[in-house]
């Protein structure tokens, strides 16, 4: 039987959202039906917002919900009714990278998590006025900008949480984890090293917390604005740059004493990249898991690169596996090494345009959208 929900409907490039009544399917016999309590706003979203990813229109976004389970279909066993959900990417299961346990590389990575349809091609979502304009729906196996959503097994991480705890939890599931995850699962930044992250918004911001967990000694944070930098050095960052300063390459030297361990790029900006490369010490590794304009090509010193032994690798959703990496950054948000709640402003769901404007306007770090 379907479902009345208020949705935010996306039905323009750059435009402002609607809240619109809605009508969502009942799940089918894979799905999982969660009753949304909070979601967060990503970058991603915005991007998809702006035209720059193939995701089709009209359609309910969002991808770090939290919720509680109300039904389940015939073929799920992960979770049951009540139960505390957040809301992750969307994987197949079966593709060489997740059966190697490499979910956040999964060979239907594209069309599980911005094609906005099932597999196979329906979607779940309509307008109530009859015969009922076809929304689309599970936006990374969720579309989480709404009261309810329609998740999967492979998407929703059980938690132990509840009320504000559990509103809090959902931007774990891509902005926070991969910041985080980037940090302690691919770069594996280890004890004593040097780690400098350029960019410092949520998953920056997320980065050097985890930095500070994997006890990295010199920690640097590059941005343009000195309010985040700020933050940076309240999270752990033992030193800062603005990067509208001159030379940063050349400060990151001096602070590491020849160039950095670790470095990260959460900017997508490919002149970025190439500071985050030059700023590496030889046999130092960078990573990249900003989202680039369509058809942006990264350019560096092939001299330098090679000479030095240097690694630049690309990074999806932190390598994380949801199941166990979620609940780990819970338990180290409790124990009081990864205070990720600084990072968050809470905004009402109907406020949900203005929370899209502070969070273009950087004015707000980690927007989380309340339910109701």
């Amino acid at each position: 039987m379907s479902l009345p929900i208020k949705a935010a409907v996306a039905r323009q490039q750059d435009g402002t959202l609607t809240i619109e009544d809605l009508v969502l399917e009942a799940p089918r016999d894979t799905e999982i039906l969660v009753r949304v309590v909070a979601s967060g706003i990503c970058h991603t979203d915005l991007v998809v917002m702006a035209g720059h990813l193939p995701t089709p229109l009209p359609v309910v976004l969002g991808h770090e919900g939290s919720g509680i389970v109300e039904a389940v279909g015939s073929r799920v066993t992960k979770v049951r009714p009540g139960d505390s959900v957040v809301m992750t990417y969307n994987t197949c299961g079966t593709c060489p990278s997740c059966r190697d346990g490499a979910m956040s590389y999964c060979h239907e990575f594209f069309p599980r998590n911005f094609f906005a349809t099932r597999a196979d091609g329906s979607v779940a979502l309509a307008t109530g006025a009859s015969p009922g304009e076809k929304v689309h729906s599970n936006f990374f196996g969720q579309s989480s900008w709404a009261t309810h959503a329609l998740a999967h097994e492979r998407n929703v991480v059980k938690v132990e949480a509840r009320g504000d705890d559990l509103a809090l939890m959902g931007p774990l599931a891509c902005g926070i984890q991969t910041g985080a995850g980037t940090v302690m699962n691919a770069l594996a930044v280890t004890a004593g090293s040097s780690f400098v992250c350029f960019g410092a918004g949520s998953v920056g911001l997320s980065a050097i917390m985890a930095a500070v967990v994997q006890g990295a000694t010199r920690i640097i944070a590059v941005d343009m604005h000195d309010n985040r930098l700020a933050i940076a050095r309240e999270l752990g960052a033992t030193h800062t740059i603005n990067a509208a300063s001159d030379d940063v390459v050349a400060q990151v030297k001096a602070v590491t004493g020849g160039g950095a361990t670790y470095a990260l790029d959460t900017t997508g900006l490919t002149p970025v990249i190439r500071q985050a490369v030059e700023a590496l010490a030889p046999r130092g590794t960078a990573a990249v898991l900003g989202a680039p304009a369509p058809g942006a090509e990264i350019v560096i010193d092939n001299t330098d690169f090679m000479s030095s032994g240097k690694r630049l690798m690309g990074v999806v959703e932190g390598e994380s596996d949801g199941d166990t990496f979620i609940p780990k950054l819970v338990d180290l948000w409790r124990s009081g090494w990864f205070p990720f709640d600084k990072l968050v402003t809470f905004y009402p769901f109907a406020d949900i345009n203005i929370a899209i404007r502070d969070s273009h306007a950087g004015t707000a770090i980690k927007p989380i959208l309340r339910m109701g």
